[in-house]
């Protein structure tokens, strides 16, 4: 007796008045759609493309110590400093030139990554992860919590936060983990606010009752029915974020609050730089450059995953 053949698969079934042999179409979840977005926008993905270097210099920095053969807090007193005293130009031995002190700016650029990427990345998760907290407790418990929570944030947004910032780190002393903290700190009532808002809107939905009704308790609701509805903005200000927490921290440097010398950092590069910008324009140009390459190229990509994320945006895609 012959077996019966196979049944067809629902992924193989044609559209009802389709042709034999067409294509079936497959749906596209709203992260596949926004990828698609975001990979036909040229300007972001050049931005990611720039970012992406940038990492490999701050991972690979000691690669580029061992190729040009001067350490990052090397100094060159004969070789990196004409008989003034004063910083030599870019050469074959010093690619960028070198600083006051005769120690190569390119090393120092590559390992002044190291902090720059470190800080803003370390201090945008913790903001994330505490405004997402807050947020979503605020929004979706409502009644006392809501308005305790909501005041929290309105008190910290209305802090001069540069101010505060420079009187805790005098305070305290100048470190890596403190200025995470410090920036951390004031700045995750900005991401609160927003994830509130979006809690508030969704809490009442159909989805969320469903969740409800079938003995959901309130952790699983709130982190794994409402939670996902509020990565895309998310998602967003933390892109937007991290240019923010990069320019503070070498703002913090500049003002001599950062981490101490002679720790490379583009903020205490470009403060040791100032006496000498008439007579040796490298010595500030090029950490500048490192950090406005940084702060352009992830502002660029916050604004194209900004778009490709958006529902509502008026791009249309080819192909």
């Amino acid at each position: 007796m012959s077996s019966a053949p196979p049944l067809p698969r629902l992924s193989d079934a044609q559209p009802y008045g389709a042709p034999a042999g067409a294509t079936a179409i497959r749906g596209r979840g709203p992260w596949t759609l926004a990828w698609e977005r975001l990979r036909h926008d040229r300007v972001a993905m050049v931005s990611l493309v720039v970012i992406v270097l940038i990492v490999l210099v701050a991972i690979f920095a000691p690669v580029f110590s061992a190729i040009t053969g001067h350490g990052p807090d090397d100094q060159y007193r004969q070789t990196g400093l004409t008989p003034d005293g004063l910083p030599v130009p870019p050469s074959s031995e010093f690619w960028l030139g070198t600083d006051d002190l005769g120690r190569d700016i390119l090393v120092r650029i590559a390992y002044g990554a190291r902090i720059s990427l470190l800080v803003g990345v370390a201090a945008t998760a913790l903001t994330v992860v505490v405004g997402v907290i807050v947020g979503l407790a605020a929004g979706y418990l409502g009644g006392f919590v809501d308005t305790v929570l909501a005041r929290l944030v309105d008190v910290v947004l209305s802090v001069p936060f540069l101010l505060v910032a420079i009187a805790l780190v005098s305070v305290t002393g100048p470190s890596l983990a403190v200025e995470v903290l410090v920036i951390g700190f004031f700045s995750w009532a900005s991401v609160a606010r927003i994830v509130r808002g979006q809690v508030l809107s969704l809490r009442e939905r159909e989805f969320v009752e469903a969740a409800r009704s079938v003995g959901a308790g309130t952790g699983r609701v709130m982190f794994v029915d409402v939670l996902p509805n509020v990565l895309a903005p998310v998602i967003v200000y933390a892109s937007l974020l991290v240019p923010v927490v990069i320019v503070v921290q070498a703002t913090l440097s500049f003002l001599g609050l950062g981490l101490q010398p002679p720790t490379p950092d583009w903020g205490g590069m470009i403060s040791d730089a100032l006496p000498y910008y008439r007579t040796s324009w490298w010595f500030v140009i090029f950490p500048g450059a490192a950090l406005l390459t940084t702060t352009l190229a992830f502002n660029l990509l916050g604004d194209g995953i900004r778009d490709a994320v958006d529902p509502r945006t008026d791009r249309l895609l080819n192909g």
